[in-house]
């Protein structure tokens, strides 16, 4: 693991110095207007056309955050200028997740917060009839406090809609770090009009919740690790019961995962290949670059025998993971390689080099849309090429 040096780099050097991935068609840089790009989410439109959203502005946390969406039809190679699609400028407005309803709308969910204060999130909703040109809203759809989304909404067998959310959650004056998030899922049987939720038992840590059905019909889940140690796993036969998470082989450095099912059966897994183990340093949580000095609260204390939130493991490399097992083994590989450095958000001066926050999006005739930040200054794209993965 190469030395985490905060210094500035342009992406231009990097990708000059860097060997191209085999794995990878068509890269390139999504069109930005703010320092800081990050969480970009795809949704493959019934239409053909591609939708990408993230959150952009200043640093993660500022009030300046707000979500931007950029689109690339099915007959065009290039992406739409970035266009700005919330404005609340009281709050950090971060996490995108899109989704097309039955009734063809487009749904933005995103989360609100207050400056670092994940605890003090709701998700709100925006809603477009004619395919993300023109919003509704927002409202807030889900009004509690300290409830995140990441992981796009999935359609059961019968149109009951869930979506997986994670709740930050933190004692009474003290500071949110996510010593003690779980996971829970959010259920609507009325085509998102009124929303039940279902805890995922003894989920502590595990979060980012991504879940997929597998060949068999029944459901696979798998979660980042506030622990910064490995990839967790739970498996439903319906998508409503979960059973605990478990940990994989594979690890994470809490940090953002996406995963598909092929036709095949064939599980893909993008994700960055390390853990606290090769952490360098430590930071005391994600929004420390934005904290106040008037801020007095104490870090939230660690509830679950000594675990803490770990922040500061590299986000890199970038690489790809398959599975022909429903996910009980792994064959991985190197997607795109880089020192990960993590110890700051800062943008505006070009210090972070995370590639992180993966998005997927599986076309009906195989092909692979990826996308992920690139050192919180841009969103990149490409298309994985699954014939190089299947000669590994």
């Amino acid at each position: 693991m190469s030395n985490h040096r905060a210094e500035a780099l342009s992406r231009d050097d990097y990708c000059l110095k860097t060997e191209p991935s085999p794995f990878l068609h068509q890269p390139c840089f999504l069109p930005s207007i703010t320092s800081q790009c990050h969480a970009s989410n795809l949704l493959l439109c019934k239409n053909g056309e591609l939708l990408c959203a993230w959150f952009g502005g200043s640093q993660e946390g500022k009030p300046d955050i707000s979500i931007y969406l950029s689109r690339k039809s099915a007959a065009s190679e290039s992406w739409t200028e970035a266009e700005q699609v919330t404005f609340d400028n009281t709050r950090s407005e971060q996490n995108p997740v899109l989704f097309e309803s039955l009734l063809g709308e487009v749904w933005l969910l995103y989360t609100s917060q207050t400056a670092g204060d994940q605890d003090s999130a709701v998700v709100k909703r925006k809603i477009s009839i004619d395919g993300g040109s023109e919003w509704q809203g927002p409202e807030v759809l889900f009004p509690e406090s300290g409830t995140f989304i990441r992981q796009p909404m999935v359609s059961l067998e019968d149109d009951t809609l869930v979506i997986p959310i994670f709740k930050c959650r933190t004692q009474r004056g003290t500071r949110w770090v996510g010593n003690d998030d779980i996971s829970s899922i959010r259920v609507s049987k009325d085509q998102g009009r009124t929303w039940t939720e279902t805890e995922i038992p003894n989920s502590f840590g595990a979060v980012h919740m991504g879940i997929k059905q597998l060949k068999d019909m029944s459901y696979l889940a798998l979660y980042r690790s506030r622990w910064a140690d490995n990839i967790s796993s739970s498996v439903s036969s319906n998508g409503i019961e979960w059973s605990e998470p478990k940990p994989t082989e594979l690890p994470n450095p809490n940090s953002g995962i996406c995963f598909e099912v092929l036709p095949s059966g064939q599980i893909l897994v993008v994700y960055n290949h390390s853990s606290r183990t090769d952490a360098l340093e430590r930071r005391e949580g994600l929004y420390d670059g934005i904290a106040q000095a008037s801020d007095v609260r104490r870090d939230q204390a660690s509830k679950h025998a000594g675990k803490e939130a770990f922040w500061g493991a590299p986000r890199a490399p970038l690489c790809i993971a398959h599975s022909d097992d429903d996910g009980r083994s792994w064959q991985c590989s190197v997607l795109e390689t880089g020192d990960g450095y993590c110890m700051t958000n800062n943008s505006e001066q070009g210090l972070n080099r995370e590639l992180s926050y993966p998005s997927m999006a599986l076309s009906p005739e195989g092909t692979v849309h990826l996308t992920y930040t690139f050192w919180r200054q841009k969103i990149k794209y490409a298309q994985l090429d699954l014939g190089v993965l299947s000669q590994l």
